[in-house]
């Protein structure tokens, strides 16, 4: 089951109950890759909600995505308000126990789950960051509560290894349980199918499977 539910995109499991994630879209938007995502974890018995931070815009094209996620990073306080409402709405309708929040990001979704879980450190449990970062600090994640999984490529023209390994580094000095993931052979964009010159199935299948093994155990 799913709907379109607070400018966003909900997935249900047939039960109509199960773990909260939070997923959270790439520069794209809220395209049918993240539906169909949210609609994959719905299948593996979790409840998905993705926000759609372009508010029903869509890019097709690397200039028109910038585009979009420049006004997003113009107005960043708005944007991890939505975010942080986001996590607010799933919370009160899939998190009765008050656990915490799975969230999952692709690229700017990841700048924005990383930085959820240190803004909110008390509504996040575990974060899957696929080919995103953000400029850190050990410091900034000595109050997280949450748990890490990255996936990355081995050749990221948006993610220059360093920054990824800054990252890492991190996290794990801060004391998070972390692990991060280095796929051969793959570009940005490497789980997203509609992104036919970069999407690589082997890779996104394997990710797929770590994804769903960590949510599951977190």
């Amino acid at each position: 089951m799913s709907s379109t539910l607070l400018n966003g995109y909900t997935a249900l499991p047939a039960s109509g109950t199960g773990d909260p994630v939070l997923v959270l879209h790439p520069w794209w938007g809220l395209n049918d890759t993240i539906k169909a995502f949210c609609n994959r974890l719905a299948e593996a018995g979790f409840i998905a909600f993705a926000p759609d931070l372009h508010h029903g815009q869509i890019a097709t094209t690397i200039p028109d995505a910038e585009a979009l996620a420049g006004v997003i990073f113009n107005n960043l306080d708005s944007a991890r308000a939505e975010v942080g409402a986001a996590l607010a709405f799933l919370a009160e309708h899939a998190d009765p126990d008050g656990r915490g929040l799975a969230v999952v990001g692709f690229s700017l979704g990841a700048f924005f789950a990383l930085d959820a879980a240190i803004r909110l450190p008390e509504s996040i449990r575990s974060v899957v960051a696929f080919y995103g970062t953000r400029p850190s600090e050990a410091a900034d994640f000595v109050n997280s509560k949450a748990s890490f999984l990255g996936h990355y490529a081995e050749t990221d023209d948006f993610e220059p290894a360093e920054e990824v390994a800054k990252l890492e580094a991190a996290l794990k000095q801060a004391g998070r349980p972390v692990t991060f993931h280095h796929y051969p052979g793959t570009g940005h964009w490497f789980f997203e199918p509609d992104v036919v010159q970069a999407y690589e199935p082997a890779a996104a299948a394997l990710a797929w499977e770590r994804t769903l093994a960590f949510l599951k155990r977190s």
